[in-house]
């Protein structure tokens, strides 16, 4: 599992490059903020999603969600954790979003060469035995990417906390040609 983004043949962005160079990332991304606020104009926009759809994706640094979905901003809610699994945080997350902000779709997200698939629940006891205290969560670790999307599916579909289960679609997104493949689910 990489840990950067970039290539060997691609060129550090400025905020790589400080970090690299022994600066704290935070600073970077504070001073960042501040030419961002410069110009920042508010959108006068609602908490609402315009599209009425909430992702759920994996956390993943690859995945641009906003440009591979063609979104903009004010268009989607996006939760995102470690591999976009549908866990009790999510249902919670999603639950606000259709009963209090008029979402009605959602899609899940998962993608190729996930840092899940090389973690199993060793990973809890791991923890447990360095730290002397066990997880509350699990990992939810997964070999196979397109079952996971179908569990997924089925945990936001039998949920009873939403309202709208109706049009919940998952994809594994490809992070090598940037392609989305859409999971059906076994009848």
């Amino acid at each position: 599992m990489s840990t950067s983004a970039h290539s060997p043949a691609e060129p550090m962005t400025s905020t790589a490059a400080a970090v690299h160079e022994g600066g704290q990332v935070t600073d970077r991304l504070v001073e960042l903020n501040a030419g961002y606020a410069e110009n920042f104009r508010d959108p006068g926009m609602d908490a609402r999603p315009v599209l009425q759809v909430a992702v759920v994706a994996c956390m993943d640094a690859r995945l641009d969600l906003h440009a591979a979905l063609g979104l903009e901003l004010g268009d989607c809610h996006t939760i995102r954790n470690a591999g976009g699994v549908v866990t009790e945080d999510v249902i919670r997350s999603l639950t606000i979003s259709q009963r209090a902000l008029g979402t009605r779709s959602v899609v899940l997200i998962h993608h190729t060469n996930c840092g899940l698939e090389s973690l199993t629940e060793d990973f809890r006891q791991d923890l447990e035995r360095e730290v002397g205290q066990r997880p509350a969560w699990a990992v939810e670790a997964y070999t196979d990417a397109d079952q996971d999307v179908r569990q997924s599916m089925q945990r936001v579909r039998t949920s009873p906390f939403l309202l709208h289960t109706d049009d919940v679609r998952g994809f594994v997104f490809d992070v090598t040609t940037g392609l989305l493949r859409e999971i059906h689910s076994v009848s």
